[in-house]
């Protein structure tokens, strides 16, 4: 099933200039890109984005980190979109990502993990739909 997802070049990417790299992977794992944006995060749209997590101990941290620099948000489709960019990114800590994904090549801890995926297709409709009206995406 043809899907969406999005998916988030984090501040540690973008200041390693290691974003064409993990852009390229992406495209060679079938994903075309619909959208993309660079922006700069203010800590309230940080904290709008990952409320989910607000009760959680690394909330504070998480916001601190992707405020600290630009971020590119790409808007992503392909067959079963969302699993699929999961597992090219790897586990969440780079420590446990299998090699080859772009966690185990990119990432430097559990924090700073390169990437952001959407983790299930409801989420990332409400993620698209933050960083981009429908008729951006192309």
């Amino acid at each position: 099933m043809l899907q969406r997802t999005l998916t988030i070049l984090k501040p540690d990417t973008v200041s390693a200039r290691r974003c064409g790299a993990v852009i390229d992977r992406l495209e060679r794992e079938g994903f075309a890109i619909l959208g993309v944006r660079t922006l700069h995060l203010t800590q309230t749209q940080a904290e709008a984005f990952y409320a989910v997590h607000r009760q959680r101990p690394f909330f504070a941290s998480l916001v601190k980190f992707m405020t600290e620099g630009p971020i590119w948000v790409l808007a992503l489709e392909r067959e079963n979109a969302v699993v699929h960019l999961r597992t090219v990114m790897g586990a969440t800590n780079p420590a446990n990502a299998d090699p080859g994904t772009i966690r185990a090549d990119f990432a430097t801890s559990i924090e700073r993990n390169a990437i952001h995926g959407s983790d299930s297709p409801e989420n990332a409709a409400l993620e698209l739909a933050f960083f981009f009206p429908s008729y951006e995406l192309v």
